[in-house]
Order: structure tokens, then C-alpha cells, then sequence
């Protein structure tokens, strides 16, 4: 797929889109609850206002914590309030995004999370540079965390080994996890395919510490204990 620039012959533009609901079912209030010192939401949104790759962030929320505090704190955030219809927990991510991308004009949307808060602005602009260089071949970019280990189906069938062999771990076919730290698409490829992933994506690889994601306690525990130990993002 070949992208055509909103204005030919200039830097694409990069509209980055982090979607954060007020409620969340297993960490209670988690996108604003403090993390190292700091609402959860602020160390992803420092990371992407970093990038010089990224022309604007935008925020998608129905959350007036939310609303009231980043207007304080990152006031060259554009703030997008989520529509009633969108608002349920059951509602898929893809439907937001398509909700998401009429509200501003793009050659590319960033998607990330609030809970990735370990990701670095160097990760944001390599995974931009590397979806710009193949752009003429693919049609989206989504982050990935590469995995040596010895997996099993619900039925305790091996997935990517012979237990008869035994190789060691490191020897085994790699396998790859969404890790959804950052997904990369256009407009267009979203409504094709109403996915942000499209059929001829890069998987773009993130280390696994660097990709934490929170979405239960022990992972909000894991997060915190790496950013007081040291590791921010700037330092990862």
C-alpha cells in the first residue's frame, strides 16, 4: 500500500491516539490512579509529547478526572470526549478508533495505552521511522514481544515444541506476543478493514520489560517497582 501525504512533499503527520476509559474492571480507577508519584496516564503521555515525530496527541475520554487534569497538566493535548455509545466495557477498541480518527486528519495514527507506562520516546520514534520505511509495502505496524518458552493449548497439547526433544528454551522457534504497546495505521486501513491491525503489517519488536502492560494488580505492582527501581523510561 502506498500512502498519499495529507500535503505532498512534507513530513507525515503523526496524530498519536491514547484512549483511556474512567472506569476500568480489574484496577479499580488505574488510568489517573498514582503510579510512582504520578497519574497513571502522565508517563505515556510524557513519552509521546517527547517524539518530535508526533505532531499531536489526542486523548479519547469519558472521564472529567481525566478531562479537568490534563488540561492542567499537558494543556497542547487535544482532549476528545468519548460518545455514550462507545462507553461500555464490551465496546471493541476498533469501533473507538474509527470514532477517533474523524476527529482530526493524519498521514498516520500512533495508538498506544495509558497502561504502557514504561515505553520510551526512542521505542515511539523507531517504530514511527520504521513504519514510514515501509510504508510502500505494509499497511500498519503493532508491537510485539518476543517469547523463548515452552507453550501449551487449553488442552495441554505443545504448541512450538516436542516435549520428547527437550531443546533448551533459548533453541526453541521464537514465538511473538501482542503486546499492545503501539499500534501504527491509517485512516483508510482502519476503515478497510475495521482493524488497526491490516493484512500486511510489521511486527515490530519491544523489549519485555519496556512493554510491561498493565491490566491487573500484579502487573500495576510489577510497573511501579521498575520506575522506583530506576527504570524510566528515558533509562530503560
Amino acid at each position: 500500500m502506498t500512502v498519499t501525504l495529507q500535503t505532498p512533499g512534507t513530513t507525515p503527520r503523526i496524530v498519536a491516539l491514547v484512549p483511556m476509559r474512567h472506569s476500568s474492571e480489574r484496577v479499580p480507577g488505574k488510568n489517573f490512579r498514582p503510579l510512582a508519584g504520578r497519574p497513571l496516564y502522565h508517563h505515556i503521555v510524557t513519552s509521546l509529547l517527547g517524539s518530535d515525530r508526533i505532531d499531536t496527541v489526542l486523548i479519547d475520554t469519558d472521564s472529567p478526572v481525566i478531562r479537568e487534569d490534563c488540561a492542567a497538566a499537558f494543556p497542547g493535548v487535544r482532549l476528545v470526549e468519548r460518545p455514550g455509545h462507545l462507553r461500555g466495557g464490551n465496546v471493541p477498541m476498533n469501533e473507538v478508533l474509527l470514532h477517533d480518527v474523524d476527529q482530526i486528519e493524519a498521514d498516520f495514527f500512533l495508538q498506544t495505552h495509558s497502561t504502557n507506562p514504561l515505553l520510551k520516546t526512542a521505542t515511539i520514534d523507531s517504530a514511527v521511522d520504521t513504519m514510514l520505511a515501509g510504508a510502500a509495502r505494509h499497511d500498519s505496524l503493532f508491537g510485539v514481544t518476543r517469547w523463548h518458552t515452552r507453550l501449551y493449548d487449553a488442552e495441554g497439547r505443545p504448541l512450538n515444541h516436542d516435549p520428547s526433544e527437550l531443546l533448551r528454551t533459548q533453541d526453541l522457534p521464537p514465538v511473538f506476543e501482542e503486546n499492545s504497546n503501539i499500534y501504527i495505521f491509517t485512516a483508510a486501513s482502519l476503515r478497510r478493514h475495521r482493524s488497526r491491525i491490516g493484512t500486511s503489517p510489521i511486527r515490530f519488536e519491544i523489549d519485555r520489560l519496556e512493554a510491561v502492560d498493565i491490566d491487573d494488580e500484579a502487573a500495576f505492582r510489577l510497573a511501579e517497582m521498575l520506575l522506583n527501581a530506576g527504570a524510566a523510561p528515558a533509562e530503560l
